[in-house]
């Protein structure tokens, strides 16, 4: 189904040699959402951004927004924050992203005023005058989330932006990508962090070798699949219990937690029985895929 209201990428084709980058991708970004861009490294994350931005040739495929084939004009209407550090170290922030503004058509007076509304969004207004080499590596992720921002795009794509970040800058920097698709802009962000995408996100898009291999709303993803249970067990951090049952496959540990996957026909009151006789039982409790698990079986 074709996306009128948002990004779509048809078909997307690349090679490098004899790496291939992206090998027929496809998948849309609709207004109004925030999307998850997930895949291992060397997936064709950054490849498939770089297409957008016309920064990669592409053998084949398509890239339209809202229905319309991307051109340089559509192209500014869109704002990229790219994984690699895109700023002049020796400017000034503030003359950094009123410079940005205005290579993207702004007037020097609403390039200043956004410039200062976005610094004291993003909790930097102090360091207008710094330079952005001064700055710390999470400010000038803020800064560089500043430059994308200050033109009003329609669209928002971001190259890991949770990077490096600490709590703070994390909450500050997913209220912003909240906020802005609740006014009606697409946002596609990649990031290995994939608890914050599952808090963040209402859908993921999740590629590996250049393909597509897993896309749908985190709620969808979450309840896909065969039943799965949490167990703690007072004691037993590493699930010694849960290794010999028959018909229980162990997904992961999270601090003393035993996520479990149950075959068709388990019995949970037997996985129950068998944690009880190694201990007192803490947790017992059904519970959706966390988006580490969706991730995994999806690359597997």
């Amino acid at each position: 189904m074709s996306i009128v209201d948002g990004l779509e990428v048809t078909g997307l084709s690349r090679h490098f040699g004899e790496i291939t980058a992206l090998d027929g991708l496809s998948f849309g970004v609709p207004t109004g959402q925030v999307i998850g861009f997930l895949g291992p490294n060397g997936a064709g994350k950054t490849t498939t951004m770089r297409a957008v931005f016309g920064l990669m040739d592409l053998e084949s495929g398509s890239i339209t927004w809202k229905g319309e084939p991307v051109s340089q004009h559509i192209r500014r209407k869109f704002g990229y924050m790219p994984e690699e550090r895109g700023l002049y170290p020796g400017m000034l922030v503030g003359d950094q992203v009123e410079y940005l503004g205005r290579l993207h058509g702004m007037t020097a007076i609403d390039a200043r005023r956004e410039t200062l509304n976005w610094l004291d969004r993003l909790e930097i207004a102090d360091r207008f005058d710094s330079r952005v080499d001064s700055l710390s590596h999470g400010n000038q992720q803020r800064v560089q989330l500043a430059a994308a921002l200050v033109h009003d795009p329609e669209l928002l794509i971001l190259d890991e932006p949770l990077s490096g970040l600490d709590p703070t800058g994390i909450e500050t920097i997913g209220g912003v990508l909240t906020e802005q698709a609740r006014q009606g802009r697409g946002v596609l962000f990649s990031s290995h962090q994939l608890d914050q995408v599952e808090d963040l996100c209402e859908s993921v898009v999740i590629i590996e070798s250049g393909k597509l291999v897993a896309a749908g709303t985190v709620d969808d993803l979450a309840t896909q699949g065969p039943r799965r249970l949490v167990v703690r067990v007072e004691g037993d951090r590493d699930g010694q219990w849960a290794r010999d049952l028959s018909g229980v496959t162990i997904s992961e540990f999270s601090r003393g937690d035993v996520r479990l996957i149950l075959d068709n026909g388990t019995d949970s009151d037997i996985v129950l029985k068998a944690a009880m006789q190694s201990g007192k039982v803490t947790q017992f409790s059904f519970e959706r895929r966390r988006m580490s698990e969706v991730f995994r079986e999806a690359i597997s």
